[in-house]
């Protein structure tokens, strides 16, 4: 997405290793083949894939360690059986263990009321109970997508048939297998006890299953995911992408103007482009110019409606980072977010510089709400990746330059100009 930070000195030895790995990647990884046969995968930055594969044939050892590492990721969860949500040991409110189901994590028992019920919330604060996975499936569906995601990933890169067969199998245990299967909607996520059996909100988690859906695009031409299995995978998506726009728990959450708003529209999107409805996934990135970019940023960058959080910085950046996606996924449809900005200056580059003092190393103290400690700012490097690309600004690289790990991150595959 962005230009590696600098690379350290390297030893002889170094060298030698180095050469071996992009010999070894120019033998997996023809470049005629990666330029003629490249798959769709829209979270990427348009033409980045293959622009990797050639750096990679000419020895990049910042590209090499991104690599590196990537492999391990998807070595590591080659032995890990493929999660379905039929591994709850509590059946959904319509008692059927292939819907998904899930409790909101902010809401806990009342300590006033005998039973608990109904649950009250304490924003910014777990409930360790909406993460036990004898009754939740959103650990489940996080697995499911991020190693998806992973093992397409090694597969484009090194073409190693193992990896293709690990993705193809656990997205057939979660998608299509009658046995494991799960049901396409998510009218039990989020659900508040004593309150109901689940919420708009919850679509939140769903956004799992897109970055599957459009990663299994890396897969097209393995014999590990035959037609057959893309094309009922279409259908399955189909099904449910027709539940997301139109079901009531669908429309609450497409109308909700935070993150959730925002995270929506991401999921939608990719959705939409994997279906191949690309009119949909442009209208809605281009209303995201007015529905999300003017309503929720402020002219000096602030976001109202995630400082209002208890997790105020997390949220600001959780909701920055959904709607660089968004721009992202709007660059396939020839659309630039990035470049948006109202008449009064609200614009991603306002937003972003809002926080950029506090994601810096070292980081200015947060001046609002945040009850728990700052998640890891390195989390979102790859949003300042995107706005480098954009807007050619050396403050981001030199923010990014100050992360040692940078360089070993899987977005350097993905964000390439």
């Amino acid at each position: 997405m962005f230009t590696p930070s600098p690379a350290q000195k390297i030893t002889t030895s170094q060298n030698v290793v180095s050469l071996v790995l992009a010999f070894a990647l120019a033998l997996a990884c023809p470049v005629a083949q990666a330029e003629v046969l490249t798959p769709h995968y829209y979270a990427a930055r348009r033409g980045s894939l293959e622009k990797v594969k050639i750096r990679l044939q000419s020895g990049d050892r910042e590209l090499a360690k991104a690599l590196k590492n990537l492999i391990a990721e998807a070595d590591a969860t080659l032995p890990e059986a493929p999660p379905s949500v039929m591994y709850k040991t509590k059946a959904p409110p319509g008692g059927d263990r292939h819907d998904y189901m899930s409790l909101a994590p902010y809401f806990w028992p009342d300590p006033e009321s005998k039973t608990g019920l109904p649950y009250i919330r304490h924003d910014g604060k777990v409930n360790p109970e909406s993460r036990d996975e004898k009754i939740n499936d959103s650990p489940r569906i996080r697995q499911m997508g991020d190693a998806i995601e992973t093992l397409a990933l090694a597969y484009y890169f090194t073409g190693d048939p193992k990896y293709a067969a690990a993705a193809g199998k656990r997205a057939r245990v979660w998608f299509l297998d009658p046995a494991t299967r799960m049901n396409p909607h998510l009218k039990y996520a989020q659900a508040i006890p004593g309150v109901n059996d689940g919420r708009g909100t919850g679509i939140l988690e769903g956004r799992h299953l897109a970055q599957a859906a459009d990663a299994l695009g890396l897969l097209s031409g393995s014999s590990a995911w035959p037609a057959a299995d893309a094309q009922a995978l279409q259908a399955w998506l189909g099904t449910y992408f027709d539940w997301l726009l139109n079901s009531r728990a669908g429309r609450e959450e497409g109308a909700a103007k935070n993150n959730h708003g925002t995270w929506y529209d991401v999921q939608a999107v990719e959705l939409a482009l994997c279906l191949g409805r690309t009119n949909v996934a442009a209208s809605r990135i281009a209303d995201a110019r007015m529905r999300r970019i003017a309503v929720q940023i402020e002219p000096d960058g602030r976001q109202p409606l995630e400082l209002a959080r208890t997790t105020s910085f997390s949220y600001s950046c959780f909701n920055l980072y959904a709607l660089g996606e968004l721009a992202t996924l709007g660059q396939h449809v020839g659309i630039d977010l990035w470049s948006f900005q109202t008449s009064d200056g609200r614009s991603l580059r306002r937003a972003l510089d809002f926080l950029l003092p506090y994601m810096d190393r070292p980081a200015k103290k947060w001046p609002y709400p945040q009850i728990k400690e700052k998640h890891d700012q390195a989390e979102f490097l790859p949003l300042l990746r995107q706005a480098s690309l954009a807007f050619h600004v050396a403050d981001y690289e030199s923010v990014l330059e100050k992360y040692s790990e940078a360089g070993s991150k899987r977005f350097q595959l993905c964000l390439l100009p």
